[in-house]
């Protein structure tokens, strides 16, 4: 979508395609919608989906933590204002380096899914508090996280029990249900299985992760329904009362936030179909492309549209965006016209290579 301080910024003279545009204010107004529904939550936003340094302030003037999984996250958040002690380290997977860095620099909450890293964690980071992250069965999202990440929820209380005996403080369990996960009930398997933990290990708290959806082309539901299908679930499976609320949303923060403004480069006809070919793809901004699970919403010039296939401009045969999402643009567009990304502003220029075919990374500009 365009905020007016987007449109303004678009409607004057602009910096080279292709880019993205960042409204803060957004982010801002997003965070403060999350404390409206989950109230006395912690929300820790994901850095990874945005790190612009704007957006980090923007978070910080809405009450938000952040959810950090690098050395360099954590100084980019300290580095805008952050206090430590807002900042949880989400990533179970860490160097021994990495979690030395974290404790050297005040962070004192980790998440962990394996005994071997919790040893570390008790070695580098003493005394500090550790959230165990379980696998649960969750419907599909657009992108899911597989089996990469949490243990089972049978190995959760051993390793709570492991972080107590270690001087750790077992503060709680974790669990994700996807990216963009698109089933308001997908939470509920996940509050059930640390109800079931928590009846054998007391939890202090209860982290359960992003995965709220935002609409691309196919809308999704609010974030009022989301939080409500949470809440219902929290009651069901907590009756005496649920743990502290934790939660990690990335791009339901800040994608909504985003446009990239993007140029045709080439217009074609191959086997049949109708090619446009944008300056920007998989490897410079739009790697939620992958498998097409990520159906951005494009703004283009006025006229009759046809059918198209949308593909970045790299010699790599697998940037090709879109084709069998059905797509339309006018048929009249040409090189050189402006195209325009809807509800980007999330794990886009974050995940932008350094310079693949000699392309820079994708340009970020936020707006006062």
């Amino acid at each position: 979508m365009y905020s007016e301080r987007i449109r303004g910024f678009l409607a004057g003279r602009l910096p080279p395609a292709p880019f993205l545009v960042v409204d803060p204010a957004v982010v801002t107004g997003r965070v403060r919608e999350f404390a409206t529904e989950l109230p006395h939550s912690l929300l820790f936003y994901a850095v990874k989906a945005n790190p612009e340094p704007a957006v980090l302030r923007a978070v910080l003037a809405a009450g938000g933590g952040f959810d950090v999984a690098s050395p360099a996250e954590i100084t980019a958040c300290l580095a805008e204002g952050a206090r430590p002690e807002r900042l949880s380290y989400g990533n179970p997977i860490k160097k021994p380096a990495d979690i030395a860095f974290a404790f050297a620099h005040g962070i004192r909450e980790f998440t962990t899914d394996a005994g071997s890293d919790l040893a570390q964690i008790a070695r580098h980071a003493p005394g500090t508090s550790v959230t165990v992250r379980v696998l649960v069965d969750a419907p599909a999202s657009a992108t899911p996280f597989g089996r990469k990440f949490g243990c089972s929820p049978a190995e959760a209380v051993p390793l709570l029990r492991r972080a107590a005996e270690l001087g750790l403080d077992p503060a709680g369990v974790a669990f994700h249900v996807g990216s963009q996960q698109a089933d308001v009930s997908a939470w509920d398997n996940g509050i059930a299985a640390a109800a079931k933990i928590a009846a054998e290990f007391p939890l202090r708290r209860l982290n359960i992760g992003g995965g709220f959806g935002i609409t691309y082309r196919e809308p999704v539901p609010s974030l009022a329904s989301y939080t409500a299908a949470v809440r219902t679930s929290l009651a069901a499976h907590f009756p005496a009362g649920a743990p502290e609320i934790a939660l990690e949303p990335g791009r339901a923060v800040v994608a909504e936030a985003g446009v990239i403004r993007a140029e045709v480069v080439l217009v074609a006809r191959r086997g049949g179909h109708r090619w446009v070919y944008l300056d920007i793809g998989r490897y410079n901004g739009l790697a939620e492309t992958e498998n097409e699970a990520i159906p951005y919403r494009f703004e283009a010039g006025p006229g009759e549209r046809g059918p198209v296939v949308i593909a970045g401009p790299t010699c790599d045969g697998d940037d090709v965006l879109y084709q069998h999402t059905p797509y339309e643009l006018p048929l009249a567009l040409k090189a050189g016209d402006p195209v325009d990304i809807l509800d980007a502003g999330a794990y886009t220029a974050s995940y932008s290579s350094v310079s693949f075919n000699g392309i820079e990374p994708l340009r970020t500009y936020c707006l006062d």
